[in-house]
């Protein structure tokens, strides 16, 4: 349990870490992401995902916030996170974690 509660801690200062130079940079689109919810980018477009804080508790978000950390280091290109995934990927991906 200890173990897991780690990765979770990792999870959530990763995503501090990336995103802490972007909230002071509010825009538009930031304002429409309810409470307990963070937008990211997906995809060769770019989608934007508005998904639950509570997705960072599943190892296989946390893979992918590894894989962004790798491809993007904490300098993501739409100002936003940025998931190195297909959309494909991410929408099968997210509903397995909602079942």
């Amino acid at each position: 349990m200890g173990i897991r509660l780690m990765g979770i801690a990792h999870a959530k200062q990763k995503l501090q870490r990336t995103l802490s130079a972007r909230i002071r940079m509010v825009s538009a689109t930031s304002i429409d992401v309810p409470k307990g919810h963070f937008a990211v980018y997906v995809g060769e477009f770019k989608k934007r995902f508005v998904i639950p804080i509570s997705y960072l508790n599943y190892p296989l978000f946390q893979d992918l916030l590894n894989l962004a950390e790798e491809e993007f280091g904490y300098d993501h290109p739409t100002g936003g996170l940025t998931i190195p995934c297909s959309e494909e990927y991410f929408i099968s991906l997210t509903s397995a974690l909602n079942c």
